[in-house]
């Protein structure tokens, strides 16, 4: 047993080293370098004026609207602020009726009346979370809370003459509301070698075998300091194995080049779900295909300084399965990537390219999935009971929630599917702190991966799955209760809706 003088010991030895090296990045950064720290020159009076543009309700005297609406196809603008100046923090936390409303949600950021954007990413992918899922974010500049809903970041942006930031619902749903809050310190002026926060949205659905994918390609002097990097396996296997290549300054060769992905992401054998100040991965489900990860790494105590140019690319590859199912060694694979870089430059950026529209954005389209409540007579149990259930957030307002199960029960639903073409299974379903574990089977053949729907809280839950008769028609689901999680209150299921999803037709 640890005696607690050894583990007070060991306390203080960890927090001294933690301010070590806060104070070293601190005194790097007065005496002229890149580098910030959170605990940078709080000691030193600063001259200005702490200022905040936020939602809140215009009645002081006892109103509560504290927020902007987002309506389909509407921008609001939560900041519309006049400098010199600095952003310090930016909060936010959406009502949303589509479950997909993190990636259809566009954050436009603006600085000193330019015309195109400096930043354009989706909500989601901003705060390190993609693949349109809400996720718990804990680092330095990006911290996420409240199961993925409450949003905060600290990058610091500076501006001279005025900043403009916008949400833009490019979706057909209305919000049911968007809180925001910017806190920003109004300056005399800032140093002549000031440069301006940029974030870029790309990606590739799916990647090319053989050629590396493109997170950034920077014009101008700056420097990089941020990438959030979410793939989607389209096969078994590990897609991480891919090396980074940094060309700074024109060079033909890379001036930087890495050992593999998940060591670019500063882990090692894998990723797994974890975070740190610098790096880490909100989302991470292993190895089978459609499992997704995403992960983060902050270049804040290392940035990567370019004078003209920078191109950050990463190999597509990893390691899979041959034509027998054996598996292969290290090889090109071909996955969907999503990115944002972020970085800060000084001259004006190059135009960005087109931002991929939401179709394209999204794997499924949420608003137009099959309804379990509208199955209910086409349901079947063999024990338990059923009853719907209502909330907001659940995918038009209404689940089917299957309650009483015991191991071995199963719940049969019959549907019919007109899709043309199509690519997989998507189910939503929720988790909870009182749902079981279950087989999915799809007209007698059994889906993967088996169902542990077990959670802390309610959430709805993605389910994606190979199809074995993609063909339109009228199709069997079955859900076979194999036991409770040993956290489990229970061994229920929530099933909001389905659909068979068309390739790359996610949002037609």
């Amino acid at each position: 047993m640890t005696h607690p003088s050894h583990f007070r010991r060991f306390t203080l030895t960890v927090t001294a080293l933690w301010l070590a090296v806060c104070l070293n990045v601190s005194v790097t950064a007065q005496a002229g370098d890149s580098g910030t720290a959170p605990l940078d020159h709080l000691f030193t009076l600063k001259d200005g004026t702490s200022q905040r543009a936020s939602s809140c309700d215009p009645d002081l005297k006892g109103g509560n609207r504290d927020y902007y609406s987002l309506n389909a196809g509407e921008t609001t603008v939560v900041a519309d602020l006049q400098g010199p100046g600095i952003i310090t923090h930016f909060w936010t936390t959406v009502g949303y009726y589509d479950w997909n409303y993190s990636r259809i949600i566009v954050v436009r950021m603006y600085w000193d009346g330019e015309e195109t954007p400096s930043v354009e990413v989706p909500l989601g992918d901003f705060f390190a979370s993609g693949h349109a899922m809400d996720a718990t974010v804990n680092s330095m500049p990006i911290t996420v809370t409240s199961e993925g809903r409450a949003r905060n970041c600290w990058w610091p942006m500076p501006f001279r003459k005025s900043a403009r930031i916008t949400l833009t619902n490019e979706g057909q749903e209305d919000m049911t509301g968007v809180y925001a809050q910017v806190d920003w310190i109004r300056v005399k002026k800032l140093p002549r070698n000031t440069a301006y926060f940029h974030a870029q949205y790309r990606q590739q659905r799916p990647t090319e075998p053989g050629k590396n994918y493109v997170i950034a390609d920077i014009a101008g002097r700056g420097q990089y300091v941020g990438t959030v990097l979410s793939v989607r396996q389209l096969t078994e296997g590990w897609w991480g194995e891919g090396d980074d290549f940094w060309y700074i300054d024109g060079s033909a060769e890379p001036t930087i080049r890495g050992t593999g992905a998940e060591d670019y992401f500063c882990d090692a054998w894998g990723l797994r779900r974890q975070h740190t100040p610098f790096y880490g991965a909100s989302i991470v489900e292993y190895g089978g295909k459609f499992a997704r990860t995403t992960a983060y790494r902050w270049h804040i105590p290392d940035p990567v300084t370019f004078k003209k140019s920078l191109r950050l690319e990463i190999e597509a590859a990893g390691f899979g399965y041959d034509d027998q199912g054996k598996p292969s060694g290290f090889r090109p694979r071909s996955d969907e990537y999503a990115s944002v870089a972020f970085w800060y430059q000084q001259e004006p950026h190059k135009p960005f390219p087109p931002l991929p529209p939401v179709r394209d954005r999204l794997v499924y389209n949420s608003r137009r999935m099959i309804e379990a409540e509208k199955l209910q007579d086409q349901v079947s149990v063999t024990g338990g009971t059923l009853s719907l259930a209502e909330d907001w957030w659940l995918n038009k307002g209404k689940e089917l929630v299957w309650a009483g199960v015991t191991p071995g029960d199963s719940l049969t639903v019959t549907f019919e599917t007109k899709t043309e073409n199509a690519e997989h299974l998507a189910l939503l379903l929720t988790e909870g702190p009182d749902r079981g574990q279950f087989r999915v089977e799809l007209d007698g053949t059994a889906l993967e991966p088996e169902l542990n729907l077990y959670g802390d809280s309610r959430r709805i839950r993605d389910y994606f799955a190979e199809l074995p008769d993609p063909k339109p028609g009228q199709h069997t689901l079955r859900f076979t209760c194999t036991g409770a999680h040993n956290r489990s209150g229970g061994c229920s299921l929530g099933f909001d809706a389905l659909q068979f999803v068309p390739a790359h037709q996610a949002n037609e």
